[in-house]
């Protein structure tokens, strides 16, 4: 084969050489068995493996197909000669080069204007926890989209943007102040948290036409000092996870007849007493915690259940800490100590063992390997944002994406195949960056703002039926595409 049919162009013949070996997944675009190993220039980069993949004497595709190449399951976003560089390769090995149809970018879809900073979002579809949860099945056309917000409301969107549902007022059983979490139990229940140091549980009916929904208060739960900045829920065993700026973390039922009675001083004392007392409605059941855990040792920012074993809890909080727990019995099992305040969390499958993801101040993700006889704490980095991350939410579809936001303005698309070795300043070890960067589309075709003033994302889910969905200090809940961002789209 013609090896200057790369784009290194003339300067092939002075380039060295590498044999590289082609290998895909994909059935469709697999070559012959007589065309798989190629010396090809090692001044190559992925556009022009690309391209040699495409040409006539090659796959001699009807239009060029944009490939992606990994070496040992990372992406290759140098030179072939970089790579061979950097892992201490001669130009006489053969290297392994798994090919993948390039990824489609998160291409922006739609956006929802609130009154006031949209604080959290989730998303109920037929594919997400609460839809799968309770067993009956939501209809393709009417997934929801949760938002909570500021001005201490809760909204619940259909896909076209229009609102079908507002929560109660704090003079009807609502907050009394702004919404800091808020979660779909099951396609019927829902629960938030906020400011106001309380959680509630709300029962949620559609119209027969869909078109509208009410959103009732059924449950008020209180046990927190200071203000519940997120929540996780388990809809099989009805149960709440809470963490909250007093440095304890609350475990709830979402079962009234066998919660706990709330406790007498906080129905008495603290920001919303007053409120309580001049409320018009006072029919909501008020419970308690089924236990509170005292670890922390500053705020917590995020708890969530384990997936893969609802009695285990995990935390992350300002104290530099994430943490594991034992539910069954409220004891601390494990504490993973960082270098910089925790401020989200989140579970992956690991492209081989559970990790952790946690958000800090410093403005980089940590992963982390949450089992005790793991040799190392800490797995890779992920840097890119310019302010403190704040959310991260696992990518629906596969084992290595993950999507976060950030007070820098911008959501960003991680794959944990996308990784180097980090600079001296860096601190070495693996450094994954960002394959995409979702910008505010409110802002577009303005300068974003270093720090993000004015478009701060708060919060981001993802989902596969829906997408990745956001809301910031903008107002705004903004939904871009989901599927194929770190899989190619097969749909």
């Amino acid at each position: 084969m013609d090896i200057t049919m790369t784009d290194s162009g003339s300067s092939s013949s002075r380039q060295g050489q590498v044999q590289v070996h082609f290998i895909t997944n994909s059935p469709d675009v697999e070559l012959p068995e007589g065309k798989r190993q190629l010396l090809v220039p090692t001044n190559v980069r992925r556009y022009g493996l690309s391209q040699i993949l495409n040409s006539e004497s090659m796959l001699d595709t009807p239009a060029p197909i944009p490939f992606d190449f990994l070496i040992n399951g990372t992406f290759l976003r140098t030179t072939l000669e970089e790579y061979l560089t950097a892992n201490g390769l001669s130009s006489e090995t053969t290297l392994n080069l798994q090919y993948v149809r390039s990824l489609i970018p998160p291409l922006y879809e739609a956006s929802f204007e609130h009154d006031d900073w949209v604080s959290c979002v989730d998303i109920l579809s037929r594919s997400s926890v609460a839809g799968i949860w309770d067993g009956s099945e939501v209809v393709p056309g009417q997934e929801r989209i949760l938002s909570g917000s500021y001005d201490g409301l809760l909204r619940v969107w259909n896909k076209s943007g229009q609102s079908i549902a507002t929560s109660a007022s704090s003079s009807a059983g609502g907050h009394t102040s702004s919404i800091k979490s808020a979660r779909f139990i099951s396609p019927t229940q829902i629960a938030s948290s906020g400011l106001d140091r309380t959680i509630r549980v709300w029962k949620y009916t559609e119209a027969e036409d869909h078109f509208s929904a009410e959103l009732k208060p059924i449950l008020e739960l209180y046990g927190h000092k200071g203000s519940i900045d997120s929540i996780d829920v388990h809809g099989p065993s009805n149960r709440i996870l809470s963490a909250s700026a007093d440095g304890t973390i609350g475990l709830w039922t979402t079962l009234k007849k066998s919660a706990p009675s709330a406790p007498a001083e906080l129905l008495t004392s603290g920001p919303s007493a007053k409120r309580r007392k001049i409320a018009t409605s006072t029919s909501t059941p008020q419970r308690g915690p089924l236990s509170t855990i005292k670890s922390h040792t500053s705020p917590v920012a995020a708890a969530i259940f384990n997936p893969l074993d609802a009695t285990i809890a995990y935390s992350a909080s300002q104290d530099h800490t994430a943490r594991t727990f034992d539910l069954t019995t409220s004891s601390l099992v494990d504490t993973r100590t960082t270098s910089h305040p925790l401020l989200a969390l989140t579970a992956l499958p690991g492209i081989s063992s559970q990790l952790l993801a946690a958000g800090t101040s410093a403005r980089h993700i940590t992963l982390l390997d949450p089992r005790i006889s793991a040799q190392s704490t800490q797995v890779m980095t992920l840097r890119g944002h310019t302010n403190k991350i704040v959310s991260i939410a696992p990518d629906p579809e596969s084992n290595y994406g993950l999507v976060s936001g950030s007070h820098d303005g911008t959501c960003r698309v991680w794959d944990l195949r996308s990784s180097r070795y980090g600079t001296k300043d860096e601190g070495g070890g693996l450094v994954g960056e960002a394959v995409y960067v979702v910008e505010r589309e409110s802002a577009k075709g303005g300068k974003r703002p270093v720090g993000g003033e004015g478009i701060k994302v708060f919060g981001v889910q993802w989902n596969k039926d829906v997408g990745i969905v956001s809301g910031g200090e903008d107002k705004m809940v903004q939904v871009n595409r989901g599927r194929g961002v770190t899989r190619p789209d097969t749909t």
